[in-house]
C-alpha cells in the first residue's frame, strides 16, 4: 500500500479522502493541538506530530516517523488565511510562508508525488511571485501541472467550496498524468443541502450545549448512493474511532448535534428570511433545500482574536446549523469525530479539505502509481 504523509493535516479531511482512495496515512503533522487530538482519534493507526512545520526539516520528519526512504506522496493544505478573498489578503501574512515551506519539504523528502490545496485567492496576481518561489523548489525534479481548480458541488458534495490544487510527480516514479484527468472526475450525482441534511434531527434544543447532549439517534435511511455510502459507510480498515463507529452501527447514535442559543429577536429576524436571504446583522445566509451550501468558514484561532465564523441558517428551522450538519455539508461521514466544543468543531470543519473531493483526486493519483 502506498504511503502518504499529511502536512498541515488538521482534523483530517485530506487524510480521509486519501485513505478511502487506498493510501496508507503514515503520519500527520499540525500545530493545532485540538485538531491533532481529533486526527489521532480518527486515524489511530497513523503516527502524529504536533509541531510547527516552519521549524522542521525533512530529516527531522523522517527521523520522527521512522520513515526509511521517501514516502509515496506528500499532501497538505498550507494555511490559506493570507490568500483568502474573504479576509484581508495580506501578502505579508506570516502564514503565507508556509506555502513555500511545503514545497521546500517536498524537494528535500522527494516523494513520488505531491498534492497541495489552497484557496482560489492564491492565484490572484499579487501572489504570483510567492507561487513561483515555492514551485522553484520542485521544478527540476518534478513534472508540475498547472493549478487545478475544482468546485466540490460539481463532484458529489453539497457545498460550492472551490479550491485550487497543485500537483506534481517525479516522471521516473509515476505514470504520466494530465490536468484533464483531474477535471473530468467520475460523475457520482448531484447532492443538494436537503439531501445532505436528510435524516438529521431538525428540532435542536438551545440547552444541548455539551458533547454528551450532542449525541442523538439518527437511523440510517437505507438510501443507496455514492454520497450516502460515504456518509454512513465506506470505512477504510484501521480508520475511525471504534467507539464512535460501534455507537453509530448498534445504537444509531452520532455526535455533533449541539444547539445554539438564539434570542427571540434573532429568531424573529430569521423567520423573515427566505431561502438564500442573508440576515442583515449576523450576515448568516439561510440555506436552500434544493441548493448548495456556500463555503463554510473557519473563524480564527486564539492568536488572531478567537473570532467565531458566520454559520449558515438551517433551511427550515430558526437557528444556525449544528456541527454535524456542517460536517454533512462538507462531506464528512457521520462516524467522523470533531472536537467536543462547537467553536473548535466548526473551525476544524471549515479548515478541512472536502473528503469527497479529496477521495476522487487521490483515486486518480493512485491509478498512476506503478505496481512493484
Amino acid at each position: 500500500m502506498a504511503d502518504i504523509l499529511d502536512l498541515f493535516c488538521g482534523v483530517g479531511g485530506f487524510s480521509l479522502g486519501a485513505a478511502r482512495a487506498g493510501f496508507n496515512i503514515v503520519g500527520g503533522i499540525d500545530s493545532d493541538p485540538h485538531a491533532m487530538k481529533m486526527h489521532m482519534l480518527n486515524f489511530p493507526n497513523s503516527a502524529h506530530w504536533e509541531a510547527d512545520i516552519s521549524q522542521l526539516s525533512g530529516k527531522q520528519i523522517f527521523e520522527h516517523f521512522g520513515i526509511r526512504g521517501a514516502p509515496d506522496g506528500i499532501i497538505g493544505g498550507p494555511p490559506c488565511q493570507g490568500f483568502s478573498r474573504m479576509g484581508h489578503q495580506n501578502i505579508d501574512d506570516a502564514r503565507n510562508t508556509l506555502f513555500n515551506k511545503f514545497f521546500a519539504l517536498v524537494a528535500e523528502m522527494r516523494p513520488r508525488f505531491f498534492l497541495a490545496e489552497n484557496v482560489l485567492g492564491i492565484l490572484d496576481p499579487q501572489n504570483s511571485p510567492l507561487i513561483d518561489l515555492a514551485l522553484q523548489h520542485v521544478r527540476n525534479e518534478y513534472t508540475v501541472l498547472r493549478p487545478i481548480i475544482l468546485k466540490a458541488s460539481e463532484h458529489g458534495a453539497p457545498t460550492t467550496r472551490t479550491r485550487v490544487f497543485f500537483y506534481g510527480y517525479r516522471p521516473e516514479a509515476m505514470f504520466p498524468i494530465s490536468e484533464r484527468e483531474f477535471v473530468n472526475l467520475p460523475d457520482t450525482g448531484t447532492v443538494h443541502v436537503g439531501d445532505a441534511l436528510r435524516g438529521l434531527p431538525q428540532k435542536i434544543a438551545d440547552d444541548w450545549h455539551d458533547n454528551p447532549a450532542g449525541w442523538l439517534n439518527v437511523p440510517a435511511l437505507g438510501i443507496r448512493s455514492y454520497y450516502y455510502d460515504r456518509i454512513r459507510g465506506h470505512i477504510p480498515c484501521g480508520i475511525g474511532n471504534r467507539s464512535a463507529i460501534n455507537r453509530m452501527r448498534t445504537k444509531h447514535e452520532i455526535s455533533g448535534n449541539q444547539g445554539t442559543v438564539h434570542t427571540p429577536k434573532v429568531r424573529s429576524r430569521y423567520a423573515a428570511l427566505k431561502p438564500g436571504d442573508v440576515d442583515p446583522i449576523s450576515k448568516s445566509r439561510r440555506l436552500c433545500l434544493d441548493g448548495f451550501c456556500p463555503t463554510l468558514r473557519a473563524g480564527t484561532g486564539r492568536e488572531h482574536g478567537s473570532f467565531q465564523a458566520v454559520r449558515p441558517i438551517h433551511p427550515s428551522q430558526l437557528r444556525v446549523i449544528t456541527p454535524r450538519e456542517a460536517a454533512r455539508l462538507q462531506g464528512f461521514p457521520d462516524w467522523f469525530q470533531f472536537y467536543p466544543t462547537k467553536w473548535h468543531s466548526f473551525r476544524q470543519i471549515g479548515n478541512s479539505v472536502c473528503p469527497i473531493l479529496a477521495e476522487k483526486i487521490s483515486s486518480v493519483i493512485k491509478e498512476h502509481i506503478p505496481e512493484e
